[in-house]
């Protein structure tokens, strides 16, 4: 029963705000479905590449040579352990070849270029791992600042409507001033749970970066023996 109440009054408070206080509190509520959506979404893409990730990384562990591993281990590209190595092996070789035509044999030439092509696919991952996470940070930053813009919009208006008149008492004021503080009550409906949420899934970012920089230093080394 009170949870109506307070909900029919807040429908009522909404319906108070002038266009510029509706229009900022629609728009508050739009982003904060926005970002659920994409902290949920993102929380299941980091959970699905890490045990990807890790499939991946047993396959190869149980081979006995990376080098020579048929073509369909370089095919997987959708998983970030799978692109790093198909990188690797593939630059590896690709070295080899421009060695050959020029009569070369040199196996620390390889292995710079299989180390180099590490690097390059680490960054791309790491983009990958990082993608939507400045934008769940600007909401962070920015919702409680469009709610404040709200209430000071409101409370301007609020003041401005009591200016011409003789008296003025709270009783005249405080629609104008509850309307104004719905867009802050908003800005931090939105800010508060992207805060959490997007402390938690930085964290998540930072182990699948170690761990693919861990993975990535294990592959070069495995490289590094094959060749010798």
């Amino acid at each position: 029963m009170t949870l109506l109440f307070a909900s029919a009054n807040l429908l009522q408070i909404f319906g108070d705000t002038d266009i510029v206080g509706q229009v900022l509190t629609t728009g508050l509520g739009v982003f904060s479905l926005i970002t659920w959506t994409i902290m949920l979404g993102k929380y299941f893409e980091l959970k699905r590449l890490r045990e990807l990730n890790f499939t991946f990384e047993q396959h190869l562990r149980d081979e006995s040579t990376l080098l020579n591993l048929p073509e369909t281990y370089r095919h997987k590209r959708i998983i970030p352990y799978a692109d790093i190595f198909a990188d690797a092996v593939e630059s590896y070789w690709r070295a080899a070849g421009i060695q050959k035509e020029k009569g070369e044999n040199s196996s620390r030439s390889r292995l710079e270029h299989a180390e180099n092509a590490i690097q390059r696919s680490i960054a791309r991952q790491v983009l990958r791992y990082e993608s939507s996470m400045i934008f769940l940070a600007s909401i962070v930053t920015g919702a409680p600042f469009v709610g404040l813009l709200g209430t000071v919009w409101g409370v301007m208006v609020a003041f401005s409507a009591v200016s011409g008149q003789q008296t003025a008492s709270i009783q005249t004021l405080a629609p104008g001033v509850s309307a104004a503080l719905l867009t802050t009550i908003a800005g931090l409906v939105v800010a508060i749970p992207s805060v959490f949420g997007y402390n938690f899934l930085l964290g998540k970012v930072k182990q699948l970066v170690t761990e693919i920089e861990n993975y990535s230093s294990s592959l070069a080394d495995r490289i590094e023996l094959e060749s010798k």
